[in-house]
């Protein structure tokens, strides 16, 4: 990214046998490049805040109020599964393949390594950005 765009990503793994196995870097750092590019703001859904969330639905519901409320629901709960997948890391599509979401790619790599590893932090930085 032009040297513009810093990140730190926590994964955490079970033995250090793992942590130096080359699928597990590659994966690491392919993980890393996704928060670079897409700039998500949480790991995973259990990570948004609850006010969120509804804020997200009451805009939506906003958006469709002439629609019957069961349709309504439905409609809201999609909107949400795609607000989910903009701003979670694990629910986000992986930006060299975008027919697997991330979290799926991590469910792979724990299959192939037989060892569980989970993504648990991640904060990135951006040249000139004010927080």
């Amino acid at each position: 990214m032009g040297s513009r765009i810093g990140v730190l990503l926590e994964v955490n793994c079970e033995t250090d046998f793992v942590a130096r196995n080359s699928d597990f870097k590659k994966v690491c750092k392919e993980l890393a490049m996704q928060v670079a590019a897409a700039n998500p703001m949480y790991v995973s859904r259990d990570e948004v805040p609850a006010e969120s969330i509804e804020k997200e639905r009451e805009i939506f519901k906003s958006q469709i109020k002439d629609k019957p409320a069961e349709v309504v629901e439905k409609i809201v709960d999609g909107k949400l599964n795609k607000y989910y997948s903009e701003v979670c890391l694990l629910e986000q599509p992986f930006i060299k393949d975008p027919n697997i979401r991330i979290k799926d790619m991590v469910t792979q790599l724990i299959a192939t390594l037989g060892e569980n590893m989970v993504v648990k932090r991640f904060a990135r930085f951006e040249v000139g950005e004010q927080d």
